[in-house]
């Protein structure tokens, strides 16, 4: 009699749980609905938004907001256009050698940010490589227009260049809010870092603001915000591109899946910005060192919580060699990485294989 009432007592229970799990899987699905939205006018890239909002006009209200912020933050870091009444990333550019310029916090927290992980992870991404970066740009641009001319820039200049890349001598007064750049032939360039940066500053005020379930997707930095409210997934799918087949369309260019809550992905590659030089790629990453694009990987994604950490912390990975790269990942807490090998081979971090669809990871859990 005991062990049957006690078989009822069990059912009972494992029926109210099941209840339990619909009805919390109908009242979330009733009261957060899917929705989604791109624009195209920040950062030289797509920045598509996803999210869980209890109605149409509740998302289009973040989405008029995220939008909005990217573009200011876009004016802010931008280092080929002025803009009237703001001093950005070109003005402190255009005032080399000449005053500190007042600036944002913004961007003293951009660049401060920068130095910061510049120094942590030894020096390979460095905002101070703009005369280098300029040089490569201009021969990359001039490389695209006309394909049958396209040449790689002299090592002469590239030296010459390197000479005004000293980190040291942008000079940041948090009091006075200036950023001076003591060599009159130095300048800026934080694409390196600055859509991640960006990414992560939205996200963040938009969470403040009451958003709870997101997903900002600019280029190949995503920044997921809590998990999707449709009553059955615990995290975000996001897709690492196969560099092997980066211009096919859809999940057709999908190396592998992975799947997270509340973090950032960012991935860095050679296969975007480039030109073609007697049939060799020459790509945008640019090596302090070598001052030629990286060859030591097809593409480098990093997981991180923050999106400018995950941003940076790609393009450090990609120029490093492979032990240095995975011992600096694995000394950094929180951090993981995927590397594809010029031969196509993957390898991981086991953070990152535990999140891998390959290695049998869902989103249901």
């Amino acid at each position: 009699m005991i062990k049957k009432r006690s078989g009822i007592v069990l059912a009972a229970v494992t029926a109210l749980i099941v209840a339990a799990g619909s009805f919390y899987y109908l009242m979330t699905r009733n009261r957060y609905q899917k929705y989604t939205d791109s624009f195209f006018d920040t950062f030289d890239t797509v920045v598509t938004v996803v999210a869980y909002t209890r109605n149409e006009q509740e998302f289009k209200s973040y989405f008029g907001k995220i939008h909005a912020r990217y573009q200011e933050l876009h004016r802010l870091y931008d280092i080929y256009n002025t803009y009237p009444g703001i001093n950005n990333i070109k003005t402190i550019n255009d005032n080399a050698g000449v005053k500190p310029v007042v600036v944002s916090k913004e961007i003293i927290d951009l660049i401060k940010f920068s130095k910061d992980w510049y120094n942590r992870t030894g020096g390979k991404t460095n905002i101070a490589m703009g005369p280098v970066l300029r040089i490569w740009h201009e021969y990359r641009q001039e490389g695209q227009d006309d394909p049958a001319n396209a040449k790689i820039p002299p090592m002469e200049d590239l030296l010459k260049a390197k000479r005004h890349t000293d980190i040291s001598k942008v000079i940041v007064d948090e009091e006075k809010s200036t950023v001076y750049l003591a060599d009159k032939e130095m300048s800026l360039d934080v694409g390196a870092v600055a859509k991640g940066f960006a990414t992560e500053l939205v996200a963040r005020e938009m969470e403040a603001e009451g958003l709870k379930s997101a997903l900002i997707s600019a280029g190949g930095n995503v920044r997921a915000i809590g998990k999707p409210l449709d009553g059955r997934r615990q995290r975000w799918a996001v897709g690492i591109q196969d560099p092997a087949k980066s211009i096919l369309p859809g999940d057709d260019n999908l190396l592998d899946i992975i799947y997270i809550t509340g973090a950032s992905v960012a991935t860095s590659g050679g296969y975007q910005r480039y030109h073609v030089v007697d049939g060799k790629i020459l790509h945008h990453l640019i090596d302090p060192a070598t001052l030629m694009p990286g060859d030591l990987y097809r593409s480098v994604t990093i997981l991180a919580d923050d999106a400018g950490v995950a941003d940076f912390m790609s393009t450090t990975a990609f120029l490093l060699p492979y032990e240095e790269s995975r011992a600096l990942v694995e000394s950094l807490p929180g951090v993981e990485a995927l590397w594809v090998m010029p031969d196509g081979e993957v390898r991981v971090t086991p953070g990152m294989k535990d999140i891998m669809q390959s290695h049998g990871a869902s989103g249901s859990s």
